[in-house]
């Protein structure tokens, strides 16, 4: 892709989306998951997970527990067993979903050679797949204090590794304003953060995700060529 695209372009190649994030939860899990047919357990894969961030957000993780979500998602104990056997599982595979996306969008502009052009593509392509899994991305930032030790160290490495890619462009920037590829990377990482954990205030000011991401694009680019 080159790296001026829109979030319509963007939703077009992205390897996760809305709609086959469930297939590619239950092939990941199939060695889990017991359900077999395959049409039910997608639809289920989506009642569980939609459940779980609409508990989170209005009880939080740490106190929701598996009895609640059978009363969210009309499953039984027995049913839900089929799925996860326990919160923890749960939260391994919504950690599990946004890892393999900070780590798989970034592979699809190595070939975009101008270190600015490819720093534009990474920070489009991170809002614009944020926008997308928005209730994962929310869940990996609010709720990792919950996770087990493992698993939160799993989330920090997710993040680390598109602060170093965001860093790696950066630094190997002809000219550069004086400052740290990393620090400066990691102010690129909290703008775009911004923009999934407080969703309430864009959408209030009715910014889409191709305005946030041209703003964004802008203010790198006016930096990092000054």
């Amino acid at each position: 892709m080159p790296a001026q695209f829109n979030f319509q372009q963007f939703k077009a190649v992205t390897p996760l989306d809305g709609v086959n994030i469930w297939a590619y939860l239950l092939d990941r899990y199939a060695d889990r998951i017991t359900v077999k047919r395959r049409k039910p357990a997608l639809e289920n894969l989506e009642k569980i997970f939609n459940a779980t961030f609409k508990l989170a957000n209005e009880v939080g993780f740490r106190t929701m527990n598996l009895r609640d979500l059978c009363g969210e998602t009309g499953l039984s104990m027995g049913g839900l067993y089929g799925y996860i056997s326990s919160k923890d599982q749960l939260a391994e595979m919504i950690e599990d979903v946004v890892r393999h996306a900070t780590h798989e969008v970034p592979k699809m502009y190595t070939d975009i050679t101008d270190p600015l052009d490819r720093l534009e593509a990474l920070i489009r392509a991170s809002i614009y797949v944020s926008e997308i899994l928005q209730p994962w991305f929310y869940f990996v930032f609010m709720d990792s204090r919950v996770l087990q030790a493992e698993q939160r160290s799993t989330a920090k490495e997710s993040e680390m590794h598109v602060q170093a890619l965001f860093a790696d462009v950066i630094a190997q920037l002809p000219t550069r304003p004086p400052g740290s590829p990393d620090l400066i990377a990691a102010h690129i990482m909290a703008m775009f953060q911004d923009w999934y954990v407080k969703r309430w205030k864009y959408r209030a000011a009715d910014v889409s995700p191709d305005r946030f991401a041209d703003s964004a694009v802008r203010m790198m680019r006016g930096y990092l060529s000054a």
